[in-house]
């Protein structure tokens, strides 16, 4: 989990962040872009991501605000990559 805090005008906003990270350990899997589509579309709606995507690797920072949590996030994220779609590509530890 990451804290970030930004100064917005007079504002101060402070979300707290939780990194998933997937990697592609299969050279026939979809690349990153594509793989960030997949993941996106498999997530929850309403969760608050930015992503940032590389050739074999995806890091999606979740905002724990639109979450039920850290340990939601973990369990959702170990459905998401059962699926087939995800063929290829592995969550990090």
């Amino acid at each position: 989990m990451t804290s970030v805090t930004r100064a917005d005008s007079s504002t101060v906003l402070s979300c707290a962040f939780m990194d998933i990270v997937v990697v592609r350990r299969e050279p026939c899997a979809p690349g990153g872009e594509t793989t960030v589509v997949r993941l996106l579309g498999l997530l929850p709606p309403h969760w608050s991501c930015l992503p940032e995507v590389e050739r074999d690797r995806v890091v999606l920072h979740v905002m724990l605000g639109s979450t039920d949590g850290c340990d939601a996030v973990r369990t959702e994220v170990e459905e998401v990559m059962a699926d087939p779609a995800m063929r290829g590509w592995f969550a990090e530890t």
